[in-house]
């Protein structure tokens, strides 16, 4: 496919911001204005001011004596570059590829772009429609290089589309200054007599350089095609995006769900094909507002399947508000991982950490309650209960020991003992009674002492006895004392965890 590209220029960019701003001063004329050395100078004009004859470069007094109510506001420092850039971004719903040329100047990679809109024409016409409707005044055109899209934007009049391998013939009767070089090389190629592209271009290479420079070579190669011109993209295209754009805006769920299911069929067939899958992706959409929506989702393990994908979507879809419409639909995966394809065992039951259903059973629920909600813990080299398990730095983490499995442990432990009153007919025998949150229990059924030693290479301190207790209710604690039993001695049993 042949590269094709599209310049955007904004003539009076900063007056038109401003006008758009104050619509009062769009009807008037108005300047910007620098001071230098001491003198106020006219930085830029708006086109009202422009037609009574005031220039940039201009001193305002001189302005003034033009038009005595001209308006003049401070100029200030570099807001174009800012503003361009804000521009630039808004220009990703016509083509994910988008450049700031300084300082009034956008550059689009519109390769396979414009038959999303109905053909070139209609391509360049919305585009410049969009732009007149906010209120910038824009001149643009497409050609297959960024150099004779340049030219042709800011020197002629008529056309705005160069066909397929016709720079060279679009430029040849614009001036040198359409090569964009610099302005003391311009006067001195009209010094000499060299006017228009076509007086240049023909003489031989050598003498050009050694006359005008290699910025001079350079520009003409560009503009002709011969040596490819590399732009910095305001944001960076994701090496995994899909772009879905609509005729009509939409402003119905339903619409918006069509739209995510389309996107996610492509991508995954295209991860598919590459024997991989997301782990994270954003779908993002372009109001007609020029306000964004974005949801973002991931996974605990790379997936290409799309109904699972799209469930994941589906929890926030809610909260994308159409408002008047969305005229573009994307969806870019950040993070890609290899998913090479399992061979199932159809004989063996695939349970466990690694199925694939559980991923996605965890994906759902990350979605509903955050995945920082979710934990995993993995049995630790310890004895004492509190040390004995730690908490997995992800889902997927391998367990390098066994669980021990040879005493019974409740299935939720307190992370800190809590005390209790206890009842015991001998000191060293189970308790009858204990007091847990002002609740009496009596027990029924009671097995131990499990004698665990602390770890005096950790800590020192006293041993606990634990004992696994039944009350009358059918409910089942893991309590200890610790230490030897004292008469003395307060606050010597404690509850450390619940059996199911």
């Amino acid at each position: 496919m042949e590269k094709r590209f599209v310049t955007i220029w904004f003539p009076h960019l900063k007056t038109d911001w401003i006008s758009i701003r104050r619509p009062a001063l769009a009807r008037q004329p108005f300047v910007l204005t620098v001071s230098d050395h001491g003198k106020i100078i006219i930085s830029e004009a708006n086109i009202a001011a422009q037609k009574s004859g005031i220039e940039k470069g201009m001193a305002l007094a001189d302005g003034k004596a033009l038009i005595p109510s001209l308006k003049y506001l401070n100029d200030k420092k570099n807001p174009s570059g800012k503003l361009l850039t804000s521009i630039a971004t808004y220009c990703i719903r016509f083509s994910p590829v988008v450049a700031v040329n300084h300082p009034d100047v956008l550059i689009l990679d519109a390769t396979g772009c414009a038959h999303l809109w109905g053909g070139e024409t209609s391509y360049l016409q919305m585009i410049i429609n969009r732009f007149k409707k906010m209120g910038y005044e824009v001149k643009a055109a497409m050609a297959d290089t960024i150099g004779a899209a340049w030219a042709v934007c800011h020197f002629e009049e008529s056309k705005m589309i160069i066909p397929n391998n016709d720079q060279k013939n679009a430029i040849l009767q614009l001036p040198v200054a359409a090569l964009r070089i610099n302005e003391e090389k311009v006067e001195l190629l009209n010094k000499l007599g060299l006017r228009q592209i076509n007086d240049i271009i023909t003489m031989p290479r050598k003498a050009l350089r050694r006359r005008f420079g290699e910025q001079l070579i350079e520009r003409i190669d560009q503009a002709l095609g011969v040596e490819e011109e590399f732009i910095q993209p305001v944001q960076i295209t994701p090496d995994y995006e899909e772009r879905l754009p609509c005729l009509e805006p939409i402003i119905t769920l339903t619409g918006i769900e069509i739209a995510l299911t389309r996107l996610l069929e492509t991508i995954c067939s295209r991860l598919k094909k590459e024997d991989k899958g997301l782990r994270s992706a954003m779908f993002t959409c372009y109001r007609v507002d020029d306000k964004i929506e974005k949801i973002e989702i991931g996974t605990n393990r790379a997936s290409n399947n799309v109904d699972h994908l799209f469930k994941l979507f589906e929890l926030k879809l809610q909260t994308i508000e159409p408002a008047l419409g969305i005229e573009l639909f994307t969806i870019e995966a950040f993070k890609v991982e290899e998913l090479p394809a399992i061979q199932e065992k159809f004989w063996e039951d695939n349970i466990g950490i690694n199925d694939i259903k559980f991923s996605e059973l965890m994906d759902r629920i990350a979605g509903k309650i955050g995945e920082a909600n979710i934990h995993r813990y993995l049995p630790d080299e310890h004895y004492w209960p509190e040390r004995s398990i730690r908490l997995a730095s992800s889902i997927n983490e391998k367990n390098t020991l066994p669980w021990k499995t040879e005493k019974p442990r409740p299935i939720e432990l307190l992370n800190t003992p809590e005390h209790i009153e206890v009842t015991a007919p001998v000191p060293d025998y189970p308790p009858m009674i204990f007091r847990y949150k002002n609740k009496i229990h009596k027990i029924k059924k009671a097995d131990g002492p499990e004698r665990i030693e602390q770890e005096w290479w950790i800590q020192e301190g006293e041993h606990r006895d634990y004992y696994s207790v039944e009350d009358e209710d059918g409910c089942r604690y893991w309590i200890f004392r610790l230490g030897h039993y004292t008469g003395d001695k307060r606050n010597q049993w404690f509850l450390h965890g619940f059996f199911a």
